[in-house]
């Protein structure tokens, strides 16, 4: 019987002890790579009884090579470098690790939402020109009995739904697939999106990129939001249709805007968020800790040991065909 083989094809993490412990465990071989194209994949994973990835695209023509594969897991929460469709039709499992960051992601939306809410990116530059009176802040209103605002209502939101319910918002949410007992639990109400829209002080992205989610934050979104909104992505930046983002700040649509994601990672330097004082831009480390970094690769590795060991995933993001 031939020996299992596991490969990742891209990472860039320091060590990949722990997958190695969990693959040893069930015998099976572990492969490391640094793939950056469909070919690349192919070449190393056509032959693969599983594969871990983090940015790699994994094409349907990449999925098609792979003739042995039973299941992909990504190093992330989102799938969008994977085909889902592909995988399934050819009877693959695709898997995330949905539960890994979820505190450190809903602190870092909060973490934005306050530095935007008081201008403290803002007033620390004004600081060290030499500007230190309040008026440069102006204006300023309290968060206390503003409307909070979720797109997405899955366990980050959620969390970020607790936390803030000490501030004494009004929290609202829009997800189409609502968990309508849980909302209520948390205290949050369910909206359409034009209502989220037009209600939220503070409106925090956290949706799944989807055909239908791509770009959903446009022009025609921001016009219909409060001049003094301020608007928080740490989801996927493909969500903003960033040019229109940028067009929305400069000209008074919105307020503020607090962002971890762009389309473009890293972000380039001469992007025009970068030169706005009423955007705060972080380089798409919502997820980090070193905790996370543990759990995530610990995780990943412990979904594909049980797949290769008969049993089913606990976090499937398909439902393949079977062979």
């Amino acid at each position: 019987m031939n020996k299992l083989k596991v490969v990742i094809s891209d990472y860039y993490y320091e060590s990949i002890q722990q997958e190695a412990a969990v693959m040893a465990d069930i015998g099976a071989e572990l492969l490391d790579y640094h793939c950056q194209t469909e070919d690349e994949v192919i070449a190393v994973a056509a032959d693969c009884d599983a594969l871990i990835c983090q940015f790699a695209p994994i094409t349907r023509r990449v999925i098609e090579a792979m003739s042995r594969c039973r299941v992909i897991v990504r190093y992330a929460i989102g799938v969008d470098n994977i085909d889902l469709s592909a995988a399934e039709e050819h009877g693959i499992y695709v898997c995330n690790v949905p539960d890994y960051g979820i505190d450190e992601v809903s602190n870092h939306a909060i973490a934005l939402l306050l530095d935007c809410a008081k201008k403290l990116t803002y007033l620390a530059g004004q600081v060290k020109q030499g500007n230190c009176g309040y008026t440069t802040v102006k204006p300023l209103y309290r968060v206390e009995g503003k409307t909070l605002g979720l797109m997405g209502f899955g366990r980050i939101p959620q969390l970020v739904a607790r936390k803030m319910a000490g501030f004494g918002v009004h929290i609202i949410a829009h997800d189409p697939m609502m968990n309508e007992d849980q909302a209520r639990k948390l205290g949050v109400t369910a909206v359409s999106f034009e209502e989220l829209l037009a209600q939220s002080d503070y409106l925090s992205v956290h949706c799944p990129l989807t055909a239908q989610t791509h770009h959903l934050f446009n022009w025609e979104s921001f016009q219909l939001m409060k001049p003094t909104a301020v608007f928080i992505n740490t989801a996927r930046g493909a969500v903003v249709k960033e040019e229109d983002l940028v067009r929305a700040l400069e000209e008074g649509e919105i307020a503020m805007a607090g962002i971890d994601v762009t389309e473009t990672e890293p972000i380039p330097q001469d992007h025009p968020l970068l030169r706005l004082d009423n955007a705060v831009v972080t380089p798409h480390v919502a997820w980090y800790s070193e905790e996370a970094v543990e759990s995530l690769q610990l995780k990943a590795a412990q979904e594909v040991a049980r797949v290769l060991s008969g049993q089913l995933p606990l976090h499937p993001v398909n439902h393949p065909k079977q062979r």
